[in-house]
Parts: C-alpha cells; sequence; structure tokens
C-alpha cells in the first residue's frame, strides 16, 4: 500500500518509510527512556505525597489539581512494566511509592474497589466506582505483583477481581456494568467523561478488563481469572466487533446499540490486545481467531484512520461518514503495535512501513521537543492544542511507553518474509 502527500518533498511517504529495524529500535529505546525520566523528574508531590495530578501543556504544574485513579495506576503500571522489561531493580522505589498511595489513598478500605478521585491532599473527592478504574488497578497490581513480587499487590488485585465477577458482571445479559454508587449500588450517570455516552456496556471498558485479567492470569495460573478472560474474548468478539472490522463502543444493558461513532485507536488496539489474551491462555483456536481478526481490523483501520502524513485520525461516525481529524498522542502508538502485530502475523512488509511512518510522525510532530514527553494532540496541520494536559487525569505515560516496550520485543521478532 503506497499512501501519497501532497506538497513539499520533506512529506514524502517514500523516505518516511526509510527505517531500518535497528534504528526504529534505537529510537523508540531512547524514546522509553525519556518518558520515564519526564514522569520521575515532573511528577512527584513530595509535599502531599504521591504524584501530582496535573501540569498543563507548557508543564507548568497546577499544584492543587485533583489526582485520578487512572493517572496513578497508569503510573504504577508503566514504571513496573519499565521494571520488567530492562530487567533490573531501578524502578522499584518509584513503584512502591505508587503502589503505597494508591492503597492509602485510593482504597475503599469499607466497600472495597477504588475511588474515581482524591484531591491534592489524598481525600476522596469522586467515590464513583467506574469499572474501568478496578480494571486498570487489578492491571497495575498484577504488573507490579510480577516485578516486585509482593504477595500484597497481588492479593488486592484477587480482591477487586472476585468483587467485579460478583457484582459488575452481567450474569443475565452478560458483560460488566460501567459504573456503581461508593457501596456498589446502581448509578444513573455511568459515563467515564463528559465526552462519552451513558451507556451501561461500553467497548472501552471491556477492553481494559481483558488486558487486567491478561496480565492477572500471566502472573497467578488462576483457572477463574482464565474462565473469565475466555468469556470475555468470546464477548468482544460476539458483541462488540462489527462485519467491517471496527467495533461497537456503547451499549445498553440488554445488547442494544446506542452509537454509530468509531474509535480508530481502539479498533487498532483491541486488535492485539486480543491476540495477547488469546495467547495467555494457550487456546489454539481463539489464537488463530484472534490473529485473522487482528489483520481485518488493520486493513479497515488503513483505509479510513490514516491521513497522508501516517497521522491517525481520532474518530469517526459511520452514519454521517465525518470524521474527527485532530491526532490524539495515544492511538499513533496503539497504531504502531498493532501493525508489528499484524506484520509478523503476515510477514507483509507493508505492516511494518505504515508503522514506520506513524513512528516519524510521532518524531516530528507529537513528541514535544521543548518541554518533554507527548503533546496530548494536535489538528490536521500538526499544531498542538495549547489547552490540553502534558500530565493529568487522562495524559499518563502508559499508552506511550507500552509502545516503546513493544516496538523493541516485535522488532526483534520479525515475520515471514
Amino acid at each position: 500500500m503506497m499512501l501519497k502527500k501532497s506538497g513539499s518533498k520533506d512529506n514524502n511517504p517514500a523516505e518516511k518509510r526509510d527505517i531500518s529495524h535497528d534504528k526504529f529500535i534505537k529510537q523508540s529505546a531512547q524514546e522509553l527512556a525519556n518518558i520515564l525520566s519526564f514522569w520521575q523528574s515532573n511528577t512527584i508531590d513530595n509535599s502531599f505525597s504521591g504524584f501530582y495530578g496535573r501540569r498543563d501543556h507548557f508543564n507548568r504544574l497546577i499544584p492543587k489539581a485533583h489526582k485520578g485513579i487512572i493517572l496513578n495506576t497508569r503510573i504504577l503500571w508503566s514504571f513496573s512494566a519499565a521494571g520488567n522489561f530492562y530487567g533490573n531493580n531501578q524502578y522499584l522505589e518509584i513503584c512502591g511509592r505508587a503502589f503505597s498511595y494508591l492503597k492509602d489513598k485510593f482504597k475503599d478500605e469499607e466497600y472495597g474497589g477504588v475511588y474515581w478521585m482524591v484531591d491534592y491532599k489524598g481525600f476522596p473527592s469522586i467515590t464513583r466506582k467506574q469499572t474501568y478504574a478496578q480494571a486498570f488497578t487489578i492491571y497495575s497490581l498484577a504488573e507490579y505483583h510480577k516485578y516486585s513480587r509482593d504477595q500484597n499487590a497481588l492479593d488486592w488485585a484477587f480482591e477487586i477481581f472476585y468483587q467485579l465477577e460478583r457484582i459488575a458482571l452481567d450474569h443475565n445479559s452478560g458483560g460488566y456494568i460501567e459504573c456503581f454508587t461508593r457501596d456498589w449500588e446502581s448509578i444513573e450517570d455511568m459515563r467515564l467523561s463528559e465526552k462519552d455516552l451513558n451507556a451501561s456496556k461500553t467497548m472501552n471498558t471491556h477492553l481494559h478488563i481483558l488486558e487486567a485479567y491478561t496480565t492477572l492470569f500471566e502472573v497467578s495460573g488462576n483457572k477463574k481469572v482464565g474462565s473469565a478472560l475466555e468469556n470475555l474474548i468470546h464477548l468482544v468478539l460476539d458483541r462488540f466487533l462489527r462485519e467491517d472490522g471496527h467495533f461497537e463502543l456503547f451499549f445498553s444493558s440488554e445488547w442494544n446499540s446506542l452509537s454509530t461513532e468509531i474509535s480508530f485507536g481502539h479498533d487498532i488496539e483491541a486488535s492485539w490486545l486480543l491476540i495477547n489474551a488469546a495467547r495467555e491462555l494457550g487456546n489454539k483456536e481463539l489464537i488463530i481467531a484472534t490473529e485473522s481478526i487482528a489483520v481485518s481490523i488493520a486493513d479497515s483501520f488503513l483505509k479510513k484512520a490514516l491521513d497522508s502524513d501516517y497521522g491517525v485520525y481520532n474518530n469517526m461516525d459511520l452514519h454521517t461518514k465525518q470524521v474527527d481529524t485532530d491526532k490524539h498522542w495515544w492511538p499513533q502508538a496503539e497504531a504502531i503495535v498493532g501493525l508489528l502485530y499484524v506484520w509478523n502475523i503476515t510477514g507483509i512488509n507493508k505492516y511494518l512501513d505504515i508503522a514506520s511512518g506513524i513512528w516519524t510522525f510521532i518524531e516530528q510532530t507529537i513528541i514535544d521537543k521543548t518541554n518533554g514527553e507527548w503533546f496530548f494532540r494536535v489538528n490536521k496541520e500538526g499544531v498542538p492544542y495549547e489547552k490540553e494536559n502534558k500530565v493529568g487525569p487522562w495524559k499518563c505515560p502508559y499508552h506511550n511507553s507500552r509502545a516503546c516496550m513493544e516496538i523493541a520485543r516485535l522488532l526483534k521478532q520479525p515475520g515471514l518474509n
């Protein structure tokens, strides 16, 4: 597949694709180090413990910003995963800090699970129980246990797992309910963010339960986790995946679709997380199915999601055909990983070529060479939005650090040629 771009020779896609495996690995390895260094240097809160809740686009500290569970669990996951990736103890201290802050400030000792938000001093400010947040807590605790061998982290992960399976799992219609009150009762407004629909079941939450259960099964081998994970793979494929290679995003409790919007980042992220889950289970039938589906997803993704500069668009309404042409930081990262998975499966070099092109787009447009880390999003012309966070409830080191680690792993396992 050859993508063409009008304009100057500086934007020639052929030039963007001219990147060797070694260069790709070297650049992503350096960027991983840069990302981790940024978060170590700019986010540790020595006044009130834990990590700062927000830094703005220009990396200016907002000292009294509230602190979100997603930010804090993703910090723990990222540094734990980096420690496992490097195979050394250099991140044990910051991981211990992150784990302790989660346990001391976010854990609900009375009702179980974790709060959504605490204030800058660590007092609960939003106590609702988002299933998404419980999933990310499991994900981070399992990865931290893998790194530190702290049994307390694994025990807590299982506490939340059993609570989700008992309460959040819809035992009649299947799937996981999006949100609850602090004491796990029904709640009217289930939205994960203001941008989301008020839906009982969402693809986003199920996707992240999937990755959480995959890692929990990896570190424990627990049969109940394995069974839940296998059921979840089937659920995602049967309920969320469309015939055109995209995923439905929002459903009612009885599985009535509530939206015609697709998310390009979630599409491509799901493709490789499903493969990971199937491989961890060792289920040959599911491995074959998810690998085949990943190729279909990648091909659908390439038809709609890429700009001519290799930037990945945000989303599209399938009914109106309207595309949100903003390019958020995280779909760029997930696209590279998903395409490299498909390259490994198929041996078709176009997937590697396009992944390389996206990496070049990241290098040229998404990485903030002045203030560090990655811009939250840029517009179609590559101009950053200055009102977005550099650090915030949703701006975390998880997508980009994980992509850098996956690049190193996947490029050392080239596909068939």
